[in-house]
């Protein structure tokens, strides 16, 4: 029986971001952790990002959607701008695992992770380096040796483009029964109402008081 390939995957959450924003569209992690999955059997996406209080609930759905969140403090300056850059935290816990998986994926477009890149190369543990936005990403990473290694998320719109759900109107409780218009017993109560008081005056009859 053949070997199973172990793969993880080690995420610059903000180049990723930040490199498929500035194509216009809004990448879906959900769809982005299955893909990983089914397409190169990435059985752990390490997710490294800035903790932003305020963020609590992002964190939540990322981490529910299968990614380890590995969170580095953020600064915050006087003029408003922030520093939360994890590339130190990438590379540390690439190698921490390193002894734990068969193949390893850079999902970034950062030439600060090219000597990252290059060693594991020589120790044959490079699966892929995965580039946000393929207009976009370091010279670096544009060497002979990573060629076969490059993959592109900005390819893959159709499947992973982010789209919000279209609230349905009874989650407020504001509609009741089966219709957007209404409560459908309420409806069909008042036609049956209206149907017969049209038949009386048809026919000359009187409703009843």
């Amino acid at each position: 029986m053949a070997k199973k390939i172990v793969t993880y995957a080690f995420i610059d959450s903000q180049n990723l971001n930040l490199g498929i924003r500035e194509l216009g569209w809004k990448l879906d992690y959900a769809k982005f952790r299955v893909y990983l999955w089914e397409k190169y059997g990435v059985e752990k996406a390490f997710l490294f990002i800035g903790y932003v209080v305020q963020n609590v609930d992002l964190y939540t759905h990322l981490q529910d959607a299968g990614y380890i969140c590995i969170f580095k403090p953020t600064l915050v300056y006087k003029d408003g701008t922030t520093k939360d850059s994890c590339d130190a935290e990438l590379v540390l816990h690439t190698m921490i695992q390193f002894d734990n998986f068969d193949g390893a994926m850079i999902i970034s477009g950062d030439g600060d992770f090219q000597c990252l890149a290059k060693y594991l190369y020589e120790q044959g543990k490079l699966s892929k380096i995965v580039v946000p936005n393929q207009k976009k990403y370091s010279a670096l990473l544009k060497f002979d040796i990573f060629k076969p290694h490059l993959r592109f998320v900005s390819d893959l719109r159709t499947k992973l483009k982010y789209t919000p759900k279209k609230k349905n109107p009874r989650k407020d409780k504001t509609l009741k029964g089966k219709t957007s218009t209404g409560d459908n017993h309420i409806i069909a109560k008042s036609n049956k109402s209206v149907n017969k008081t049209n038949k009386k005056t048809r026919t000359g009859g009187r409703s009843k008081p």
